[in-house]
């Protein structure tokens, strides 16, 4: 049996064994409140069946965890009762070898991600489905989240305790403190369909820390916007011209939109409101599949967003795997610098 088989055969009595095998070896060092959240999610990486990003965005909270609640001096204890857990509750493959490298991956992470709290209780007070397979979820954390536009947020839902992708904020931070998530339900994505599909209005979610993932605005430069999204990667550039609209600087901002066929234009309202109240943007819309189409307007993302490109724009690239693969190198063999090309660097939409 795998390691992420095991670890799905473990039974939800386990956390509460885990706290108290924790408490009995060193009693204080981790809050029972907490406990439950930081056992699933400690166990979902040393399962390892994450891909690079989950795997990024369990190493965000538990680095987190480890520092908030000084758990780094006390790794061994934690791994421990971890290990002691498991096996009480049948998981027979080579576990200590695997909560060995979780432990040092973990300390390493806990270097680079920070002080603050680890996750964010927040209350799903909205869920609409504006297009198949597309949820946007409004959410009120319990604690404001000290998000920026471009940066992408871990989630995770209560109905898979433990697991966490990431999503980014569609929205400049708000007063009311809410926060806007757009989620796509892919194929092999049991994170997202789960909330795309089954969570509703008064659950609770869990948010991790946010990151920066290579889309924000540099301090400084107020030069001219070439926005690029596809499908839900609309999301961190959505909240990029949010913020151009809370500063304006003189900047011009051209946000190219990609998606298959009209219906799959799931935010067309906000869109329209943005071009309504600001007279520097623009917005384009970009068709892969549908004949109805204008002709200026068919075709895929990056190619119409070529015909309005000008050398004195920054880029920015948001959008599925497919949409992301080779756009740097084709947008520098164009000739347009690197240091004008933006593209996420720890997850894609």
């Amino acid at each position: 049996m795998s390691l992420a088989a095991a670890w799905a055969a473990v039974d939800d009595r386990a956390a509460a064994d885990f706290w108290c095998t924790l408490e009995d070896r060193r009693p204080g060092l981790l809050p029972n409140s907490e406990a439950s959240l930081f056992f699933a999610t400690l166990g979902s990486l040393v399962a390892g069946d994450d891909d690079r990003a989950g795997r990024a965005a369990l190493l965000m909270v538990l680095g987190r965890a480890y520092r908030r609640y000084d758990l780094l001096p006390h790794a061994t204890t934690v791994s421990d009762a971890l290990l002691a857990t498991v096996v009480r509750h049948g998981a027979n493959p080579p576990w200590k070898a695997a909560v060995d490298r979780a432990t040092h991956v973990v300390r390493r992470a806990a270097a680079r991600v920070g002080d603050g709290p680890a996750w964010w209780p927040a209350q799903v007070i909205g869920h609409e489905r504006p297009s198949p397979g597309i949820a946007v979820l409004t959410v009120r954390p319990w604690r404001r989240l000290p998000h920026h536009p471009g940066q992408a947020v871990p989630v995770c839902t209560p109905r898979l305790p433990g697991r966490w992708r990431w999503l980014s904020p569609a929205n400049l931070p708000r007063a009311d403190g809410t926060v806007e998530l757009h989620v796509r339900a892919v194929p092999a994505g049991a994170v997202s369909h789960r909330l795309v599909h089954d969570v509703r209005p008064g659950e609770l979610i869990w948010l991790g820390p946010p990151g920066n993932d290579g889309l924000g605005l540099p301090s400084g430069r107020t030069g001219d916007l070439l926005l690029v999204a596809g499908g839900t990667g609309l999301a961190p550039l959505r909240a990029l011209v949010e913020q151009v609209a809370a500063a304006p600087a003189g900047r011009r901002v051209t946000l190219v939109v990609g998606v298959r066929a009209f219906v799959d234009l799931y935010d067309a309202i906000a869109l329209d409101k943005l071009q309504c109240a600001h007279d520097w943007l623009t917005l384009v819309p970009a068709f892969s599949d549908d004949p109805c189409a204008e002709p200026a307007e068919q075709g895929e993302a990056l190619t119409i967003a070529l015909d309005h490109h000008r050398p004195d724009q920054d880029i920015y690239l948001c959008g599925p795997p497919g949409m992301l693969a080779g756009a740097r190198s084709r947008l520098l063999a164009l000739g347009i610098p690197a240091t004008r090309i933006h593209t996420p660097v720890t997850f894609t939409h």
